[in-house]
């Protein structure tokens, strides 16, 4: 192997060549600290020609490599194996934005690129990037394109695929695609980047995109609300898809117990609402018009909801601060599941239609089956996406709870999930974390055609062996 790294100094200088121990180690724990593998190198490539170089290299000696951004995956997609064989390839010196394309509304920038970093660029050129997530501070494009990440805005903008044009790739031949165009109509054949977008890196490596842009919206308004049940829930986001249609931009729901865990390490963070309702949603919307316009719009169907009971309160943010408290709370149950001691979670999308019947069966049965756990059930409602978490019963030590029960807990989620013919990953991918069950949850037939673009694509499986799919 050594003779490996001797070549690789050809493609790339030798400072960004980590080999020493301490070097790697950042890189090789993922961000929920559940994988941890080991690496011959960390290459941290500057351009696209760095990157193909790279691949050739480790092509010609049959060197496996692990793609890697911010590193903020809950599935363990850019850890290593354990072998001490494979390069991991963080693109995190690739973070230039090439164009920001004003009259075709699009930013064409590097996979390694800061997504807040983005989002702030945009908005200094009077245009909103839309898609968030709660780790924008860190997570990078490439990654966000590689997991078809979702986030806070897919109701209104789609997830990351929705927003991506084009794409630049480098193959598993060491090969690059020019796909960077920012089309919107493009019917050419085969479309090259959906393929690429959600693989994790196993088809190829992406180096660049070509997204949209929207004009900045000149007012926004957030409101807090109390539903008793998940069905007065989606009868509400069916009553703001009705009367506000595209200036619907966030409908988050958030459980009581969710909710108490964050005040119990976020104290600042308590909620609102009177009388901790069962279900706290937290509604957007943005406008293009004046701000007394959408106010009026969000008064109207709120007054409209009391009156058919379906909210029992509301809390309407009076400024900015307050609005971003409101986002905050839904954005922290994450990190107080991370205080709290490691959870089981669930990243899981069901059809609006079977959401009531799948929370009500599956939370009847999860405390019947393992009395005393506590579900901090929250996610994304307007596009069925629930983060269906469990914390082990108070007194009870996670680590221990959770090698006991993780594989009969998930096995009752992911059961649940498919009797209501819904997904087993939304939005984190798949992973090293849900390889074993995608067989069974895709189909013998999809599975099988996934396997096929692997090995026409990846034919000696060097990229990123071992995730999505195995060959």
């Amino acid at each position: 192997m050594q003779n490996f790294i001797n070549k690789l100094s050809t493609a790339l200088e030798q400072k960004y060549i980590l080999t020493q121990d301490e070097d790697k180690a950042p890189y090789l724990t993922d961000w929920r600290k559940r994988f941890t593998g080991k690496a011959l190198a960390v290459l941290l490539p500057g351009n696209t020609a760095d990157v193909a170089n790279i691949v050739k290299l480790c092509a010609a000696s049959q060197v496996s490599i692990v793609p890697q951004g911010g590193h903020t995956g809950f599935c363990g997609g850019a850890t290593p194996d354990n072998s001490g064989k494979q390069v991991i390839l963080n693109l995190k010196r690739m973070n230039q934005i090439r164009e920001i394309d004003s009259a075709n509304q699009t930013i064409t920038l590097e996979a390694g690129c800061i997504l807040q970093a983005v989002q702030e660029k945009a908005a200094v050129q009077g245009f909103l990037f839309p898609l968030s997530l709660g780790a924008e501070g860190s997570c990078m494009i490439g990654g966000n394109l590689a997991t078809n990440a979702g986030g806070t805005n897919v109701l209104r903008y789609g997830n990351a695929r929705d927003l991506c044009l084009g794409l630049e790739v480098v193959t598993a031949k060491g090969e690059i695609w020019n796909g960077v165009k920012g089309l919107r109509k493009d019917n050419t054949g085969y479309d090259l980047r959906d393929l690429f977008v959600g693989s994790e890196g196993t088809l190829g490596i992406i180096t660049a995109a070509v997204m949209k842009l929207y004009p900045l919206p000149i007012s926004q308004w957030t409101t807090l609300v109390a539903c008793e049940t998940i069905a007065s829930s989606i009868a509400l986001l069916n009553l703001f898809q009705k009367r506000a249609t595209s200036l619907l931009t966030g409908f988050e729901m958030m459980t009581q117990e969710s909710l108490e865990l964050n005040e119990k390490h976020f104290p600042q963070m308590a909620n609102p609402l009177q009388g901790k309702p069962p279900f706290t949603v937290l509604i957007e919307l943005s406008d293009h018009e004046s701000e007394d316009h959408v106010r009026q719009l969000l008064e109207t169907i709120l007054e409209e909801a009391f009156e058919s009971g379906l909210i029992s309160d509301a809390v309407i943010a009076s400024n900015l601060s307050q609005a971003n408290a409101f986002w905050h709370m839904r954005e922290h149950i994450t990190l107080a599941q991370a205080e709290e001691g490691a959870n089981l979670k669930h990243d899981i999308t069901i059809p609006l239609s079977s959401l009531d019947c799948f929370i009500k069966e599956t939370d009847a049965l999860m405390r019947t089956k393992f009395p005393g756990v506590r579900i901090i059930n929250f996610g994304h409602l307007g596009d069925g996406n629930l983060h269906y978490n469990i914390a082990p019963p108070l007194g009870t030590d996670p680590k221990t709870f959770n090698e006991i029960n993780e594989k009969p807990i998930h096995e009752l989620v992911y059961a649940q999930v498919e009797r209501c013919n819904g997904s087993i990953s939304a939005e984190h991918g798949v992973g090293q974390l849900k390889l074993d069950g995608l067989r069974a949850h895709k189909g013998e037939v999809a599975h099988e055609l996934m396997k096929t673009l692997k090995r026409a694509l990846d034919p000696q499986n060097i990229l990123n062996p071992h995730k999505v799919v195995s060959i």
